[in-house]
């Protein structure tokens, strides 16, 4: 697996392992929840990049690389339909694929029972996007080995989260001005006070470098 860095909500950052030939990603506890937009759209971008990577297939028994125990299969449900994921029991983390990554955060919806009716006539078999075995489409509506339901890429769904996201990362990172000014100047106010203070005046004393005091402030909201 090779990491990756991607920023994290509130502050500081994930360190994430990626494996581009198993088409996987390790989250230790909650960091699936804790990246930002901003992150997931990157993640989105990394695997947009690495699709035509060799695929190998993964193993029937999956292992914690904190613990080496068992991982357990599980599933979940959000907006777009239900995903799965396999966890570790002494809740190091959890291995995700990426096909399951992308139902998870939107940008992939499961077809419809009408819509798998459909594509029954023109398509005997597709790969499952959860583990990459075959599903006869003809007889099932999930994949036997891990009950993935059949899901698609679809333009629109892609469309509308990386919208969701982006607008999501501008509000995080936009700062109100007139706020950003309150903070300034109730800075330099209290600058003064010490000043006062120290120098025993008990005149006003004039509003600092509003530059300095921006850099001062603006760095103690963004970091």
């Amino acid at each position: 697996m090779v990491q990756r860095r991607l920023a994290r909500q509130l502050h500081g950052e994930v360190e994430l392992d990626l494996c581009f030939s198993c088409q996987g990603i390790w989250f230790d506890d909650f960091e699936s929840a804790q990246l930002t937009p901003g992150s997931i759209i990157e993640l989105f971008r990394l695997i947009h990049q690495h699709r035509d990577d060799q695929r190998l297939p993964l193993r029937d028994s999956l292992h914690c690389p904190r613990c080496d125990e068992r991982l357990l299969h599980s599933m979940d449900i959000v907006r777009s339909g239900h995903f799965n994921y396999h966890r570790c029991l002494q809740k190091h983390g959890r291995f995700t694929s990426f096909a399951q990554f992308m139902i998870e955060k939107g940008f992939v919806r499961q077809l419809t029972v009408a819509e798998v009716d459909q594509l029954k006539a023109r398509i005997g078999s597709v790969r499952c996007t959860g583990c990459g075995a075959p599903v006869d489409i003809k007889r099932d509506y999930a994949c036997t080995h891990c009950r993935s339901p059949i899901a698609i890429l679809d333009p629109e769904a892609v469309e509308q989260a990386l919208a969701t996201y982006q607008q999501a990362e501008i509000k995080r990172t936009t700062r109100d001005p007139a706020m950003l000014a309150d903070a300034i100047l109730g800075t330099e106010k209290e600058r003064a006070r010490r000043q006062r203070e120290k120098s025993n005046l008990v005149d006003s004393a004039d509003i600092g470098d509003l530059i300095i005091s921006g850099i001062e402030v603006a760095w103690k909201i963004f970091h």
